[in-house]
């Protein structure tokens, strides 16, 4: 596998929204509705997930091993051919999906660009 040498700490990633000839972020959008600030009760874990640091191989190999590399399959649920409910795919419900796909990507990268493994077998 073919990894490149940057990051995604190399990285930012904005997205801007055009509106009435100024540029606002979307944060800027969440925190201010109607003038009031609004309290997310995930930061300081989402937080730690991103500048979490991978740099050791133990930790990487057991990141890639507990993180799905894809979101987990949607289901109906049947009884005697009728269908019960629906099942939405599983990271439609973690609110912290984004920041954990992203610490496995990292784990990834550094096993693959600081240990030099073949990490095709977790993809």
């Amino acid at each position: 596998m073919n990894v490149p040498h940057s990051t995604i700490e190399d990285r930012q990633v904005t997205t801007w929204i055009w509106t009435d000839q100024q540029n606002v972020t979307l944060g800027d959008i969440n925190n201010d509705r109607g003038g009031k600030k609004r309290f997310d009760l995930l930061q300081p874990l989402r937080s730690i997930l991103n500048n979490m640091d991978v740099r050791e191989k133990e930790l990487a190999h057991r990141l890639c091993e507990m993180i799905p590399a894809q979101c987990p399959f949607e289901r109906d649920v049947k009884l005697f051919g009728r269908s019960l409910f629906h099942i939405p795919p599983l990271c439609k419900l973690n609110p912290l999906y984004e920041e954990v796909s992203n610490l496995r990507f990292r784990a990834l990268c550094y096993l693959a660009d600081e240990c030099g493994e073949d990490v095709s077998h977790y993809c």
